[in-house]
């Protein structure tokens, strides 16, 4: 399949970025799959298991595209189950362990706004099919921040010991969310040929979003200090060993398996 992107974009700098949206949702989703049998309530277990899903299938979109973009042969499969831990370029945020259901919920939440305003933005994009599947993931990443919002205020402004675990959660993912915003040469290049928004440009609305629900949910916003970063070149915590470990086992015990 011939590309039909324009000769003035990076390729090699557009398969870089799709990795890394593809790699976010696909860690994210396994993540939050680790919940399905194991929520508080059956609600929250279908509820957790359809953002997972959610998540899987855009995954499938990403890193699909990226395949076609790099032109080696390799699919969305072979991208998520064939390569080992320093290849992956998700932030570090996503593959923080689960904790209990009001972290992960935290975590969601951090993620899915800046998720949300990113999938926003490119639905503008100048490449067609990047703008495609931004349109066409929209509003699942639309309900997921309305749904993990409203979770985070309910639990923030709920009991003490709810409140002060939302507040314990906060303070521990927050040195994690800069990495979100960061850019680097990547970036900078499909930014200045309108493929994507700069990533310091979604940092107001975060914020701003941010800001109004944790003032709604009774809990204090840590301080900007000391961020956390390297996941997006390859420099990953050892959680996501673990991860690619239980990911992974069955395509590299058996080779080629299909169903």
């Amino acid at each position: 399949m011939e590309s039909d992107l324009k000769p003035a974009v990076d390729q090699a700098a557009l398969f870089e970025f799709l990795v890394r949206l593809g790699d976010n949702a696909l860690i994210l989703g396994h993540r939050v799959s680790e919940w399905c049998g194991h929520s508080p309530a059956l609600e929250e277990d279908i509820a957790l298991s359809n953002t997972a899903l959610d998540l899987i299938g855009e995954t499938q979109l990403w890193l699909g595209l990226a395949g076609q973009i790099e032109g080696k042969g390799r699919s969305a499969d072979d991208l998520a189950y064939l390569r080992d831990g320093n290849e992956f370029r998700n932030i570090l945020l996503v593959e923080r362990p689960n904790g209990d259901f009001g972290k992960t919920l935290m975590r969601q939440f951090l993620f899915d706004t800046a998720h949300y305003l990113l999938m926003k933005a490119l639905q503008n994009s100048t490449e067609r099919r990047i703008a495609e599947i931004a349109e066409k993931t929209f509003k699942e990443v639309a309900y997921h921040l309305e749904r993990s919002r409203d979770v985070v205020i309910r639990l923030g402004d709920g009991t003490d010991e709810s409140h002060r675990r939302m507040q314990e959660a906060l303070n521990d993912l927050w040195p994690y969310t800069g990495e979100m915003f960061a850019s680097d040469d990547v970036e900078q290049s499909l930014s200045t040929a309108g493929v994507i928004p700069h990533p310091e440009s979604l940092k107001s609305g975060w914020d701003e979003i941010i800001s109004e629900t944790l003032s709604e949910a009774t809990l204090k916003k840590p301080d900007d200090g000391y961020m956390h970063k390297g996941g997006r070149h390859g420099i990953h915590t050892e959680h996501l060993g673990f991860i690619l470990t239980e990911m992974q086992f069955l395509q590299r015990a058996y080779p080629g398996a299909v169903w």
